[in-house]
């Protein structure tokens, strides 16, 4: 039997919303969309669960088409997009997304959801662990203090914030959990 998972759709489009972001993607620069997504049980101190998407794209002045690399739920996949639009809907755009096991939530308990994206994360760490952690089967985002990635994930994923092109965060409503 297949894991029941908890799955979210949502938008960062906004991630883009500077022309001179639009313009520095059509240059044949790479550019690395990165998006984490928390899941916080209300009045916790730290998130239960972790789901983030990569999305490295690059304008193949050539071919005149956006070459597109997601690693994120599943196995990595490679698109090709002919404008901007294609890219906002692949890289800035998450429907149906795996975000946690839901054994991992309580029930009755309420929980949010909060995102945090960012265009060209300097830190090479953070993408580097953030690569390690997509490798995990879907659905397997939880952590707890147990996790040996915790630490790491905690303090580099939530305080590392503003070293990056841009940086958009988020927080959904609350929500219970049947």
């Amino acid at each position: 039997a297949g894991k029941e998972l908890l799955r979210a759709s949502f938008s960062y489009r906004d991630v883009l919303s500077d022309p001179a972001l639009r313009a520095k993607l059509s240059n044949g620069t790479v550019m690395t969309i990165a998006m984490r997504a928390y899941v916080w049980e209300d009045g916790g101190s730290a998130p239960v669960a972790l789901a983030v998407q990569t999305c490295r794209v690059n304008y193949e002045l050539w071919d005149e088409v956006y070459k597109i690399k997601v690693s994120g739920e599943g196995p990595e996949l490679n698109r090709a997009a002919a404008g901007v639009e294609g890219v906002l809907r692949t890289c800035a755009e998450v429907r149906d997304f795996a975000i946690a096991d839901k054994s991992i939530v309580k029930s009755g308990k309420r929980y949010s959801l909060a995102v945090i994206v960012e265009i060209n994360p300097v830190s090479a760490q953070m993408l580097a662990q953030m690569r390690q952690w997509v490798q995990r089967p879907a659905g397997s985002t939880g952590i707890s203090p147990g996790d040996a990635l915790f630490g790491s994930f905690v303090g580099l994923f939530v305080r590392q914030i503003g070293t990056s092109d841009k940086t958009l965060q988020f927080r959904t409503q609350s929500i219970s959990i049947p």
